[in-house]
């Protein structure tokens, strides 16, 4: 299956962070973002979400994401927040409830084919007993 999808990711940037550790944050979870300077802020695109979701089977966090992905669907898109010092770390940490004062790592997912739902199926798989399941064998 290809996957068509547009990937919008913005970070603030706030007068006491280094701008560079910012844009090192992005890039430890979507490497292959290119990002644009703005001020007070970086604005970075991508079209894969692979090495996230590499980083969702290695921190066994599917059902958590999937929840937070399906959470923020709307249409075509669906958007999440990450937490900036995990991602820094190189770790995935959904930012829920109140926003930290750094800020949070936005992303909006927009998904041209094949559909939301499957492309979320892909990134974040059903899981049973914490292990990913054939999405096609669930249904």
């Amino acid at each position: 299956m290809i996957y068509s999808i547009d990937v919008q990711i913005t970070a603030p940037v706030n007068d006491t962070e280094v701008t560079d550790r910012v844009a090192d944050a992005i890039h430890n979870l979507f490497p292959e973002a290119e990002i644009e300077s703005h001020p007070g802020e970086l604005l970075a695109t991508c079209h894969s979400l692979d090495h996230l979701s590499e980083r969702l089977h290695e921190q066994a966090i599917l059902d958590t994401a999937r929840g937070q992905f399906f959470a923020g669907q709307e249409g075509d898109t669906f958007s999440f927040e990450l937490k900036k010092q995990a991602a820094f770390r190189g770790a995935v940490n959904f930012a829920v409830g109140e926003g930290s004062e750094l800020g949070e790592i936005h992303v909006r997912v927009r998904v041209k084919e094949p559909d939301v739902e499957s492309f979320i199926d892909h990134v974040a798989p059903p899981t049973e007993d914490g292990r990913p399941v054939d999405a096609t064998e669930s249904r």
